[in-house]
């Protein structure tokens, strides 16, 4: 049993009432909740005549559904229109903040409240979206829940959980160039399996994880769900505090200074014990792209389509996972052509995402190559405002990409960016399976952003350290 961690630390704070069996009452400092999955939760609490515990803590924004090439109401989409009038109403009946489109605020809910300084250290923060974990980054415990605990969320402030075990995934050493914090969650991924984290949450640690910034830790943390586990978190340092000073739901002036000395307080202790810890290297890990249906199946960009594995499971998995990419073993990645290059999602729809893209593009001059599809999606209004303040828009669609409005686009088919048919998808979301990207025999690619657009120059799978060498 893990003790002395963040993590223990801060559930055992917020621990209501102990059911037994490592199973726990826990109150939620911050409920954050979208359109996709509130509508029937919001039906329960008219049901039973219920209204909503602590209107303060709870805040919503619109993502999963809204059209992202013009945001025109009614909605074309018939069933977004309703669900879009749905939020609106239940968060007027209910008295709850609503970060609306028409308040210049929206945009996806992971990228949203961090941006918004709702996301802090020490917190519970829970959402009915499993990549909740992004929020981690900040040192929260950070969780997705079902609609039944989104409703037990808005009626009581509390959810009830299983305490997890605590691995610690250690990164030291310098990454190498081209290499991006995606490279280093796939990477880990690759390692661990895709339910490798299942009963864990992960703790990230070491000299290379310090290093990064807090959009690069919060790509980490969003996607730690692709290996199984249901939290995964950094511990708060200067970095931490730096990004949230001065945001607008941030603490201010002494109530600043206590915050932080609290949050300081949260860290995992020099001596604390974990349940398991994995050490690895950064000059190990190379820019990466999934060749499969789940994000456990990937290789450098500059491999090839590996063979079966010796356990039967995963063997069978390995297979199924060639046909359904067309793919063969010895194949390599970089022959993998592409019809549709995404980058956004609440895995890389920052402004720093967007920024780096749009150096190297600007740095080789060069352009979407013909047949392919090019989408650029701010993961918020926020976002959107700075490509344009940078004057980055400009970089972008001279080099071919649609900028498109806010939203969670294509990385999931809940609105009108969707693939086609069999196409080949370069994306920099957070998920690869059958189906996700809007055609049931459409295929994914996951890549960090700087690998999405050299596959989009290319018009394939391409390695970014030698598309863009000359951006250096």
């Amino acid at each position: 049993m893990s003790t002395g961690t963040l993590y223990d630390k801060v559930f055992d704070q917020h621990v209501v009432r102990d059911l037994g069996d490592r199973q726990y009452q826990i109150l939620v400092g911050l409920h954050l909740f979208h359109e996709a999955t509130t509508a029937p939760a919001f039906a329960m609490l008219r049901e039973r005549g219920l209204n909503v515990a602590f209107p303060e803590r709870n805040v919503g924004t619109v993502d999963h559904i809204i059209p992202t090439d013009e945001v025109v109401r009614p909605f074309t989409d018939n069933l977004a229109e309703e669900m879009m009038r749905a939020i609106e109403r239940n968060t007027k009946d209910f008295g709850l903040r609503l970060l609306h489109p028409d308040t210049g605020l929206n945009g996806i809910v992971h990228v949203i409240g961090p941006e918004q300084g709702l996301t802090q250290p020490g917190m519970t923060i829970a959402c009915g979206d499993s990549h909740t974990a992004t929020h981690g980054a900040f040192g929260a415990i950070a969780f997705g829940v079902g609609t039944s605990q989104v409703r037990d969320i808005l009626a009581t402030q509390s959810v009830v959980m299983n305490k997890l075990k605590v691995r610690r995934i250690v990164v030291d050493g310098e990454l190498g160039v081209g290499v991006t914090a995606k490279d280093i969650i796939l990477h880990v991924i690759n390692k661990l399996g895709a339910n490798g984290g299942v009963g864990y949450t992960l703790e990230f640690a070491g000299s290379t994880i310090g290093a990064l910034s807090m959009d690069e830790r919060m790509t980490i943390c969003n996607m730690v769900v692709e290996a199984g586990a249901r939290v995964g978190y950094c511990n708060p340092d200067e970095t931490t505090f730096a990004y949230m000073k001065g945001r607008p739901s941030a603490p201010a002036g002494e109530d600043w200074d206590r915050a932080v000395t609290y949050w300081k307080s949260l860290v995992s202790e020099p001596d604390a014990v974990f349940d398991d810890e994995v050490h690895m290297d950064a000059a190990d890990i190379a820019p990466m792209v999934t060749w499969g249906v789940n994000l456990a199946q990937s290789v450098p960009v500059d491999g090839e389509v590996p063979g079966d594995p010796e356990d039967e499971v995963n063997r069978v998995a390995f297979e199924e996972a060639r046909q359904f990419m067309g793919v063969e073993i010895g194949q390599p990645m970089e022959k993998v052509g592409v019809d549709v290059a995404f980058i956004g999602s609440c895995t890389n729809g920052r402004t720093s995402d967007f920024r780096e893209v749009a150096r190297v593009l600007n740095g080789t001059g060069m352009r979407v190559a013909p047949g392919v599809r090019a989408l650029a999606v701010p993961g918020s209004r926020q976002v959107y405002n700075e490509l344009v303040e940078e004057g980055l828009d400009a970089i972008l669609t001279e080099a071919g990409f649609e900028l498109r409005q806010p939203g969670c686009s294509m990385c999931i088919a809940m609105n009108t960016d969707r693939l086609v048919g069999r196409e080949v998808a370069a994306s920099s979301s957070n998920r690869n399976f059958k189906g996700r990207q809007g055609s049931p025999t459409g295929r994914t690619l996951i890549m960090s952003p700087i690998s999405v657009a050299a596959a989009a120059v290319t018009g394939h799978v391409a390695d970014p350290r030698e598309v863009f060498s000359a951006a250096r």
